[in-house]
């Protein structure tokens, strides 16, 4: 009797086993449709951040490109316009994209891009460890009353920016380029780095270094609203914004 039981047991658990293996093997888990963006949100894969950091003394000029964890850009709003969250860790110096975008020639070897990288990533300059993000809290996006040199519309992004575990006020100018169902935003604005708690890089007593102003301009990518993006008129053209060479 003992026998059979056994027999009857492992028979059981033979056939549990075989089906599970039927539903693995035929009935491959589906995944769930991606969810369409909706408008104002912001396209993390394609947009960028670049940043220009100017020499000191005999240092050298920078370029750093980083990405955004997270955004939401909504034009046209008085009140609670988005936010857009800065990947620090993702920040890289000396690319050959992030210098083509400031218009720096030339490129930096991997040994001096990895030293820049360190610098900059450290405890001493944006410390990713303790500040891994950075904000840009958009309390509106209205549109300006001037338009770009390409006669788009400009749009002015007013909020608090957090860097370093220290907010300021911004005024960041955006140029906007309808692209089918795309926003393409493009501007850019300046900030101190002490003014952020952190110390611009020095080494040999201030001979070699980096300057205080960071100049940040960014390329980003918005899901337009089903109608499209309102374009205001002005008669005045802006310069351009963003980072100067």
């Amino acid at each position: 009797m003992t026998h059979q039981v056994c027999r009857a047991v492992r028979a059981a658990a033979i056939c549990i086993v075989a089906a599970s293996c039927c539903v693995a093997v035929g009935q491959q888990p589906v995944a769930a449709p991606a969810r369409p963006p909706a408008p104002g949100d912001v396209d993390l894969q394609a947009s960028r951040v670049f940043v220009f950091v100017g020499k000191t003394g005999l240092g050298h000029d920078h370029a750093v490109v980083g990405r955004l964890q997270a955004g939401q850009v909504r034009l046209g709003a008085a009140d609670q316009a988005g936010m857009l969250v800065f990947d620090m860790r993702s920040f890289e110096a000396d690319t050959a994209e992030a210098r083509a975008a400031v218009g720096l020639p030339g490129q930096t070897d991997p040994i001096t891009r990895r030293q820049v990288n360190d610098n900059m990533l450290g405890a001493a300059v944006l410390d990713v460890t303790r500040h891994p993000t950075a904000t840009f809290l958009i309390r509106s996006a209205l549109p300006a009353p001037t338009l770009s040199r390409d006669r788009r519309p400009v749009y002015s992004l007013a909020g608090a920016f957090t860097l370093h575990g220290v907010t300021r006020d911004v005024v960041v100018p955006v140029e906007v380029e309808q692209r089918g169902p795309v926003l393409r935003l493009r501007g850019g604005f300046a900030v101190k780095q002490t003014d952020f708690g952190m110390r611009p890089y020095q080494k040999l007593g201030g001979v070699v270094g980096v300057a205080d102003e960071l100049q940040i301009s960014g390329e980003i990518l918005v899901a337009a609203a089903a109608a499209g993006a309102a374009v205001p008129a002005g008669p005045t053209a802006l310069p351009p914004t963003g980072p100067r060479p």
